[in-house]
């Protein structure tokens, strides 16, 4: 472990708590000194990847997994859902104390835990215990015919899908509402076959009628006026407000950001969610076939999308190409045309010099020297006069761009 983990740049017990999410064996403490000796028992197999097994992991997180095939299981249509009520699922082993250690809420408010790796559920402490139940109850269903239910691994792209926890949502929400519920940091999902659902248990909200009494809000049917009487001023007001129902919602979805489907189980006052189980668990399976074609079509729209924002690209490359070269043909032609005229301009200038020099011979000599200098020092800030350094100083449009695409060479 030591040695493997010095390729990766990590600790060595950060590396068996690596092997440990993959699922990967690892030798036992003393396995080496076995081997030397002869000892060492058989390495372990490596065993078969169950949907929802992380397989991939990179230390800077830029490995990007391959997508996975999806496809549904076969039909069970002889396997009965059952529900073993004793047996506490794992994702709720634990559970409880992380949401009731949470941050500081009121009374009848939804818990907000710390811990974000936790199982979907949204609840108040009233209805805790209820929404674990019942999770409970849905999770040991769907794996009793052979589905997992686990968080979403973080090598696969699964999101989660927003929540409306209010049990009519017909009622049309304020535009700056933000209901501030706690959301986990993955979705928790079912796979079924390999394809993945994702589950969300949400106690959901009632609109509340409530009254302001001493500094604190109560039910306007748990308030009881005091007695009127001449002394006796009822200092009060009410007011409305979204609070937990106690009755729960479950929100199957897609957790895949192509395609977006839902659908939906909430409890009544007459009626829970627990003897609708077995239609559950066969409605999530139909939902997971009718899903993989979905997906599909999701995916050839995708690729199509993406060839025609590849053939957008290369357009868009093709038309820069051309219109560089076409840029570089007119600034070497302008190029050009500049040196010509800057030669014009300098043969003038050597035509006065040559006159000037043409008459020094009729000035005394301390004049003809004095002009000499001069000469000397205006050819110097003139600088080359020769016409091959001007022509060679001109930039061929091949000098100035090479063309990206050989179609577009001048």
């Amino acid at each position: 472990m030591t040695k493997v983990a010095e390729q990766f740049h990590v600790s060595s017990t950060y590396m068996a708590r690596v092997c440990a999410l993959l699922n990967v064996p690892r030798p036992e403490r003393g396995y080496w000194a076995k081997l030397e000796v002869g000892k060492a028992p058989s390495p372990e197999p490596l065993p078969e990847a169950r949907p929802g097994d992380q397989l991939y992991w990179s230390n800077d997180g830029a490995l990007q997994a391959p997508p996975k095939p999806r496809h549904p299981p076969k039909r069970r249509s002889n396997t009965a859902v059952r529900v073993p009520r004793p047996h506490s699922h794992s994702l709720l082993r634990g559970a409880k104390e992380h949401f009731e250690n949470g941050r500081p809420v009121d009374d009848d408010a939804y818990l907000k835990p710390y811990k974000k790796l936790l199982v979907d559920v949204t609840a108040s402490k009233a209805c805790l215990d209820k929404a674990l139940g019942f999770a409970n109850d849905l999770f040991n269903a769907l794996e009793s015919v052979k589905h997992r239910v686990v968080l979403a691994p973080s090598d696969e792209q699964l999101r989660r899908a927003d929540v409306d926890e209010r049990e009519d949502r017909k009622k049309p929400r304020n535009r700056y509402h933000h209901s501030g519920l706690w959301s986990p940091y993955r979705p928790t999902v079912v796979y079924i076959g390999s394809v993945a659902i994702g589950l969300a248990i949400v106690e959901m909200s009632e609109t509340v009628l409530l009254r302001y009494v001493r500094g604190t809000y109560v039910r306007e049917a748990d308030y009881t006026p005091p007695k009127p009487s001449r002394h006796t001023v009822d200092h009060t007001w009410t007011t409305t407000r979204d609070l937990p129902s106690g009755r729960l919602r479950l929100v199957a979805y897609s957790p895949y950001g192509r395609v977006h489907w839902s659908t939906d189980w909430q409890e009544t006052t007459k009626a829970s969610l627990r003897p609708m189980l077995t239609s559950i668990v066969h409605a999530i399976e139909e939902a997971a076939a009718d899903l993989v074609g979905k997906l599909e079509e999701a995916d050839r729209q995708a690729e199509i999308a993406h060839q025609e924002w590849l053939a957008a690209q290369e357009k868009r490359r093709r038309e820069d190409d051309r219109r560089r070269v076409e840029q570089s043909v007119r600034e070497s032609q302008e190029h050009l045309l500049q040196i010509i005229q800057q030669w014009s301009h300098v043969v003038e200038v050597e035509r006065f010099l040559a006159g000037v020099e043409a008459r020094i011979a009729d000035l005394p000599a301390d004049d003809r020297a004095l002009v000499m200098d001069r000469l000397r020092l205006a050819r110097a800030f003139l600088g080359t006069q020769n016409p091959l350094d001007f022509f060679l100083s001109w930039k061929t449009p091949g000098e100035r761009y090479h063309p990206v695409y050989p179609d577009h060479h001048t």
